[in-house]
């Protein structure tokens, strides 16, 4: 059953790593991304202090918690203005996916690393004419003696420069059936025939998105994750708990920017009172707060259901996190540059990028009306039109 209120083990997580996230900050990010670097030394010191792989099994380095617990460190460094997007994709994804599937040498020679920082890991799954549409995927593998043989593109993948190795999502044949199915595979950064280009943002981020070329990438036959015919299983395996991070992200974001429009409604004053006293700053801000609250209680609600094993109501669940936290992000962001009017537009108070960035969590990694699609089809049963 869901609990609506907090453990004091999550309580007692969500004020350490506020705590951490504090003494890096928002300046912290800013420079990083001025000076065109990742966020290493937030990485390194959250590895060390075990809040990378808070979701990883103990017995492979890691806290041996769950998507609820990761969410939390997200969603708190994002409240402190220094999220850290690769946890969406190292532990939360890729992490989860081997600790489920992997074989024990993959678990023993990957796990270890992920959760404590050494070590990274990006997904490929995004294709230039693919999107949403998974089924479309033309990353192919095929066996070539004990081998594998990957050809392919792949597009927005993040942080391919920081990773030491890429999961791809690739399809094989079956043998019965001659059709391609998903299939999941350890990609070094440093193979032959891997190439990395990255993708010109307007969107400035300390994690930089990048193109990727596969030509006839040689793989050993225990690069393949999981198993040869159960790929979409694993596939939403890691799926849900993006979504579930992508929330955390979104919320984080929201609160951190709520919370400097907040600051700054107390103690602007032009006529006799704060500006916060006027209830046309003041009721926008409230409702900005509600729809995050209520966001964070979905997000909650799907990390808890991953975590139990349901990956059905999960599933629907995650969507529905994703969507909400999305459009509660926006609208916070929105109202929070709005508040402080010209001063939301400065370098100065940092609000204005999150412009930009806020429209991440409405586009990535599911639009939010692929989403709406989902719900209508999955929950309430309406025909598809595709």
């Amino acid at each position: 059953m869901t609990t609506l209120v907090e453990s004091e083990e999550h309580k007692a997580l969500r004020s350490a790593v506020a705590a951490l996230g504090k003494r890096y900050g928002r300046d912290y990010l800013t420079r990083t991304v001025a000076e065109g670097k990742p966020p290493a030394e937030l990485w390194s010191e959250a590895g060390k202090l075990g809040y990378l792989g808070v979701n990883l099994p103990e017995e492979y380095g890691g806290g041996g918690g769950g998507i609820a617990e990761l969410s939390i460190v997200l969603e708190e460094l994002g409240a402190a203005g220094s999220p850290l997007l690769m946890l969406v994709v190292s532990p939360a994804i890729c992490g989860t996916v081997i600790a489920r599937f992997g074989t024990e040498e993959q678990k023993r020679d990957w796990l270890p690393g992920l959760a404590g920082g050494s070590r990274l890991m990006a997904f490929g799954i995004t294709e230039p004419d693919a999107g949403s549409n998974s089924h479309r995927i033309t990353t192919t593998a095929r066996r070539d003696g004990a081998d594998w043989l990957l050809t392919g593109r792949k597009v927005f993948i993040s942080g391919v420069d920081m990773a030491d190795a890429v999961l791809i999502v690739g399809r094989t044949e079956d043998a019965r059936t001659g059709r391609l199915k998903p299939c999941l595979f350890i990609v070094p950064t440093d193979v032959e025939g891997f190439q990395k280009r990255p993708i010109d943002m307007e969107l400035n981020a300390a994690e930089k998105q990048f193109e990727l070329v596969l030509d006839d990438v040689r793989l050993p036959a225990d690069a393949l994750v999981g198993d040869e015919d159960a790929g979409l299983l694993q596939l939403f395996a890691g799926l849900n708990p993006e979504r579930v991070m992508t929330a955390a992200f979104a919320i984080g974001m929201g609160r951190y920017a709520l919370a400097k429009a907040v600051e700054y409604a107390r103690d602007r004053t032009v006529w006799k009172a704060p500006i916060g006293a006027h209830q046309a700053i003041a009721h926008p801000l409230a409702q900005a707060h509600i729809d995050l609250e209520l966001a964070r209680l979905m997000m909650q609600k799907a990390a808890h259901l991953y975590d139990a094993g349901d990956d059905i109501g999960a599933g629907e669940a995650a969507n529905m996190a994703k969507y909400a936290a999305g459009e509660a992000c926006v609208k916070a962001v929105d109202q929070a540059v709005h508040t402080l009017g010209g001063n939301g537009l400065t370098r100065e108070f940092g609000l204005a990028s999150l412009i930009t960035a806020a429209r991440v969590s409405r586009i990535a990694p599911v639009s939010r009306e692929m989403i709406l699609n989902y719900v209508s089809h999955q929950t309430l049963g309406l025909p598809k039109s595709y």
